[in-house]
């Protein structure tokens, strides 16, 4: 998934229903639960089977305290595995839902189930302040978010439930009990089917009631499937269309995990938004992934229907849902490209510009402490680049300096950070960290603060792979201290590189104001355009500032490559590139 917002906009996207954002590659290995691409990878390349089972756990809530003067919370659910030191450890963040007290949250939270030991889950509800309008979830600082409850329980008490739902009361933290009814958390499991079939959908509804006074409805659907104890679980909501009647949403990708089976009954409803958070119901109606494919192939609509006063009976409304566009693919996983011999070509480009200070005084961000405490560059180069190293086989990385005066005496925005005039790749992390450290003694820092250059190198390699090579992707970590001077110059190239094998991560260190910087970060909905008017094919870039990390309870590496798999989908399926015709069949055997 993209990232989820606490702001009205934020509110407005769609959740789910778009093309599947696989897990995170985890920096770590770890037994607390957590999915790990790399581990998985090391027993399905020897033909073991995993040792654990893939877990969604769905979250909902009933009843929150409102901690708000003039609306509702806007609640978020944090879940966390309790390790045996007591510490707990992030498994993952629901979206905000703005303006309720009784929230069923749609984002899930992924974890491996094992049977031979007990795993303890702490679940924590926060009312996210609306200051924080524009700020990812991932990013959010907890400690400033008013928190509303806790609830904890054992995993293997969730899926041994008949219902494989369990409701627990929440509480004040560490289990106090409070004296005010604080609601309570339920909580469904489902074991995740790996499979790659999902079927797209482009859907429209026409006459639609009009809900508003003064204009028109503003629509969204969200869809649910019936579970087997007969209650409902949230998949997917379109985005908002607005002052519309007869809206046409974006397509909607639906993965057999979360429909489960062509016949399955699903939920769907069409809402009026309100940024109260009181969405008006239009109308709803039941129909299964079979039912709908049969609307599309008969050409016809079928009719929302709403409540009547008059128990057991409906109301048949004039508006209807069509289904326009209807197929079935094939949604080939990361680890699927990644199994199959696909890689990850890492490249770097730090920042030797005056404003990080003489890298021989100690308030310099370029200080190398002779203890061996890692500066901020050193830090963000180690945690990427030791995730990113397991998926390249050569280990041979491109690195770059920028922004720096070097031995001949000119400035350059693009230098060979080994210090060669020819080659620009050195072996490993450690040579990385060793031709930093050289070039902190041969190159005097300088400016101005350029992207353009290093983007445009980057751009050409990956460019160059096409025509020999369509199993690479490159990944560009661009690490900073500075606001860049040519912002408009960096979106054409970044624009450019929008259709190549291409994502750049980008690292701000230090305190300076990196609000213009988050423009190039398309998390907001608006893509990239260039100075001719061209619109970015996909979102490329992902910007964290190093001191939010550092506030926050997740790794540098988390941060940036939380959306790597995702954009490298996207890349992949927008060309129509499949892993090898031996791998897949192999997997699906």
């Amino acid at each position: 998934m993209g990232n989820c917002f606490s702001d009205v906009e934020g509110g407005k996207q769609a959740v789910g229903g778009t093309q599947q954002m696989p897990n995170s590659i985890a920096t770590t290995n770890n037994n607390n639960g957590e999915h790990n691409d790399a581990i998985e990878f090391f027993f399905k390349s020897r033909g073991i089977q995993p040792l654990f089972t893939q877990i969604e756990l769905s979250v909902s809530a009933s009843n929150l305290l409102d901690r708000d003067i003039t609306s509702k919370s806007d609640p978020m659910a944090v879940v966390y595995a309790k390790k045996r030191d007591g510490k707990l450890e992030e498994l993952g963040r629901t979206e905000v839902v703005l303006n309720s007290l009784n929230p069923a949250w749609i984002e899930k939270v992924t974890v491996a189930f094992q049977f031979e030991i007990v795993q303890p889950l702490v679940f924590h509800v926060y009312d996210v302040d609306s200051k924080y309008h524009n700020v990812p979830v991932k990013m959010l600082k907890l400690n400033d978010q008013e928190f509303l409850g806790e609830a904890t329980c054992v995993l293997s008490e969730i899926v041994a439930k008949q219902t494989r739902s369990l409701t627990l009361n929440l509480n004040n933290k560490n289990g106090h009990t409070s004296l005010r009814n604080l609601g309570a958390l339920t909580i469904h499991a489902e074991e995740t089917v790996s499979s790659r079939s999902c079927v797209e959908m482009v859907v429209h509804c026409s006459h639609l009631d009009n809900k508003d006074l003064f204009s028109k409805s503003d629509p969204f659907l969200r869809i649910s499937r019936i579970v087997e104890s007969g209650g409902s679980v949230p998949i997917c909501k379109t985005e908002v269309v607005k002052d519309n009647l007869n809206p046409i949403w974006k397509p909607l990708c639906l993965s057999i995990q979360q429909f489960g089976s062509k016949d399955n009954p699903l939920i769907i409803e069409c809402f009026d938004f309100n940024s109260s958070g009181n969405h008006v119901l239009i109308g709803k109606l039941q129909k299964s992934v079979a039912d709908l494919e049969k609307l599309h192939i008969e050409r016809s609509g079928a009719n929302l229907t709403l409540p009547s006063p008059h128990h057991g009976h409906e109301k048949v409304l004039k508006g209807q849902l069509f289904v326009d566009q209807f197929c079935k693919k094939q949604q080939y996983s990361f680890l699927d490209y990644i199994s199959s011999g696909f890689e990850l070509n890492f490249m770097v480009a730090v920042d030797f510009t005056a404003s990080n200070g003489n890298p021989r005084n100690l308030d310099s961000l370029h200080y190398i402490d002779p203890s061996g405490r890692l500066n901020s560059y050193q830090r963000a180069i180690t945690e990427v680049g030791e995730v990113i190293q397991f998926y390249d086989s050569n280990r041979c990385f491109p690195a770059w300096g920028f922004g720096g005066r070097t031995i001949d005496g000119t400035t350059s925005h693009c230098f060979n950070l080994n210090g060669s005039t020819g080659a620009f790749e050195v072996e490993g992390v450690e040579g990385i960290m060793a031709a930093y450290a050289r070039a902190l003694h041969n190159v005097a820092l300088a400016g101005p603060t350029l992207f353009g250059p290093v983007i445009n190198t980057a751009a050409q390699i990956a460019g160059q792979s096409i025509s020999y090579n369509s199993s690479k992707y490159f990944v560009l970590l661009i690490i900073t201290d500075g606001v860049i001077t040519d912002l408009q110059e960096t979106k054409d190239a970044l624009v450019r590189a929008s259709d190549l094998p291409l994502s750049i991560l980008i690292v701000g260190v230090g305190g300076a104001d990196f609000r213009e910087m988050e423009v190039l970060d398309a998390d907001n909905g608006r893509r990239l355009e260039s100075s001719t008017g061209r619109v970015a094919t996909r979102d490329i870039v992902q910007f964290v500032p190093m001191r939010d990390v550092h506030s926050g309870q997740i790794s540098v590496a988390q941060a940036l490559l939380e959306e790597l798999p995702g954009q490298f989908l996207t890349y992949m399926r927008s060309r129509d590139i499949k892993p090898s015709p031996l791998h897949a069949a192999s997997t699906s055997s």
